[in-house]
């Protein structure tokens, strides 16, 4: 009989009903049946399926009872199966090549902040995409809403990295880093002895997004002028997707409001912004949340146009959504953004190299 593992089986329906931006109880309802099972013996996991009693497990229910009697049969799970038949279109050949050249990702969440999941889940599922760096960039403290961290937090968050890269798989790293807020007067809301400490920065903006195109773009300019960012993340701050309730990704609670009615972009002045990310090298972000596509295409074109580099980053707020790199892939190649044109390309040395150069 073939062997499969259950909890891995869970786990894998998890990640691709993320991937597939389906709704949050149904992601939580895998994943608390896999943590649940993952806490006892096999043994007693195999019993308990035979005894039909699986369900009398808090966190297990019926569903997922039966997707784990099929892989204890050497069955893969119907649920699978079908999730697996259903999965997402190819890309074509340009956005394909790029989306292979990716070897990292440089935005991503845990549950430090608003994300959904450990730290360790969230570079475990980017190992098994053949990642080879992931920067983690949990908000900073201002955005109250999202569990931003404090000075205090971010340190302890580095020694905890720290420790963590030392049981990851040879080959990949967790590279430190933050989402900081972009305040009013172009400030980083962060510390500035911790910001010069991290491997990678994303600078974006998350409040006042409808002020004057004049004032947002002297506040952009001001931050991206500081030595400490590395990354102009979402630049636009737009929503374009008005999704249904409990429809987000998990723990994704930063984006709730806005991605269920939609938001239009922020004004500014795109030349200005474009041209002092190139002479300042700093990258542009083309964020990849189905919800964000940010920046717009004509603006990736804008951006290219003016000599900037990009990071193709997924702002993944849940392990399933680190494979949303290839929705950004795709509108990056259709305007005509090649791999020598993003950061991400590559290897994790040279990102951290590029970023010291900034300070």
């Amino acid at each position: 009989m073939i062997t499969r593992d259950p909890v891995a089986d869970l786990r894998r329906i998890a990640f691709l009903l993320e991937r597939a931006n389906e709704a949050t109880y149904r992601v939580r309802a895998f994943r608390s049946a896999a943590k649940a099972l993952a806490a006892l013996p096999a043994e007693e996991v195999a019993s308990r399926a035979a005894e039909g009693t699986l369900t009398k497990l808090s966190g297990v229910g019926d569903v997922t009872a039966r997707c784990v009697t099929e892989s204890l049969a050497g069955e893969e799970p119907v649920y699978l199966r079908r999730l697996l038949a259903t999965e997402g279109v190819d890309l074509d050949d340009a956005a394909s090549r790029l989306r292979q050249a990716l070897r990292g990702d440089c935005h991503t969440h845990s549950e430090w902040s608003d994300g959904g999941s450990p730290i360790e889940e969230m570079a475990l599922a980017a190992v098994e995409l053949g990642h080879e760096y992931m920067v983690l960039t949990d908000h900073s403290p201002s955005l109250t809403v999202a569990r931003g961290l404090t000075a205090g937090r971010l340190h302890k968050q580095i020694e905890y990295v720290a420790a963590v890269n030392e049981a990851l798989p040879e080959g990949f790293r967790i590279l430190t880093g933050i989402e900081v807020d972009i305040l009013a007067d172009g400030s980083l809301d962060q510390d500035e002895e911790l910001l010069a400490q991290l491997d990678v920065v994303v600078g974006s903006v998350h409040s006042n997004l409808r002020d004057e195109s004049a004032k947002m773009t002297r506040r952009m300019l001001t931050a991206i002028a500081n030595p400490h960012l590395d990354i102009l993340g979402h630049c636009t701050g737009r929503m374009v997707t008005k999704r249904p309730k409990g429809a987000e990704g998990e723990g994704d609670k930063g984006h709730r409001r806005a991605s269920r009615s939609g938001r239009p972009e922020s004004q500014f002045d795109a030349d200005a912004v474009f041209a002092a990310c190139a002479e300042h090298g700093k990258a542009v972000e083309i964020n990849s949340r189905p919800e964000r596509q940010d920046p717009p295409k004509r603006l990736i074109r804008k951006a290219l146009e003016a000599g900037c580099s990009f990071a193709i980053d997924t702002d993944a707020h849940a392990p399933g959504q680190l494979d949303w790199q290839r929705f950004g892939c795709e509108r990056a190649a259709l305007c005509g953004v090649l791999p020598q044109h993003v950061i991400n390309s590559w290897p994790a040395e040279q990102v951290v190299e590029w970023a010291r150069s900034h300070g």
